[in-house]
């Protein structure tokens, strides 16, 4: 694998972390925010059986509603401006459509228009939105980390076969139909095809098989296990970000 991609990874892991810690804050500052907004909403009395009014409890709805909207819907907000700037309309944009829409048909209501308002829907949407992006986001750091660690498994050097010599190179010099020499305990470079020898592969740390697997002429190999035994020579096929 090569430093860029090593590179990437990491700064892929950064940014997640970082976006996880975001989705989080919001979330939790959303939900309370969210309470208040269910007790004071009239449907949610209703369902209840109980009645709490007061001087100026629409307008109260509306500013909790409004701290809701800019704070805990900001992200998919963003999002919805990054998707219209990359002309790829996805998830986000539905998102951001469907609370703008609700906030401000809602705020219209407040302020004369004739209809309902659906400041709880709003906020309970928003509060799952977040909550749906936090744990996606913590399921590509548990990606991102496997990826680091696969990099750590990688050698930093291969025996590439040139003009009938063998040379050591760096393993991001390589390319895709290159043909290596791997050593007895030495690790495979890269994944690739045996094109000659035999031996047993150790990929526990890999794919979680325990026992050496046999390798031998045509069988596909995983960069980062171990050769355990025989000289092999490996064809490149993946590697990179190829």
């Amino acid at each position: 694998m090569s430093t860029d991609r090593t590179r990437a990874i990491i700064e892929l892991t950064s940014i997640t972390k970082k976006m996880i810690e975001d989705y989080k804050r919001r979330f939790f500052v959303s939900v309370i925010l969210t309470i208040p907004i269910l007790i004071i909403s009239p449907m949610i009395q209703n369902v209840f059986g109980i009645k709490l009014k007061f001087y100026g409890d629409i307008y109260l709805l509306f500013l909790l509603s409004t701290a809701v909207f800019l704070y805990g819907g900001y992200p998919f907000l963003k999002g919805f401006f990054d998707e219209v700037k990359k002309r790829a309309l996805g998830m986000m944009t539905l998102i951001a459509v469907a609370i703008t829409v609700a906030y401000i048909y809602s705020s219209l209501t407040v302020f004369g228009l004739k209809g309902k308002f659906f400041f709880w829907e709003l906020a309970t949407l928003i509060d799952i939105m977040l909550l749906g992006h936090w744990i996606e986001m913590k399921s590509i750091l548990g990606a991102s980390r496997a990826l680091e660690e696969i990099v750590r498994l990688l050698p930093t050097k291969a025996h590439l076969m040139k003009n009938e010599e063998v040379v050591d190179v760096p393993i991001d010099r390589l390319k895709k139909g290159d043909i290596v020499l791997v050593k007895p305990g030495e690790k495979i470079p890269a994944d690739g095809v045996v094109v000659e020898g035999h031996t047993t592969a150790d990929e526990s740390m890999l794919t979680g098989e325990s026992k050496p697997v046999e390798k031998k002429a045509g069988d596909t190999v995983i960069g980062g296990s171990i050769n355990r035994h025989g000289s092999i020579t490996v064809r490149v096929e993946k590697v990179g970000s190829k």
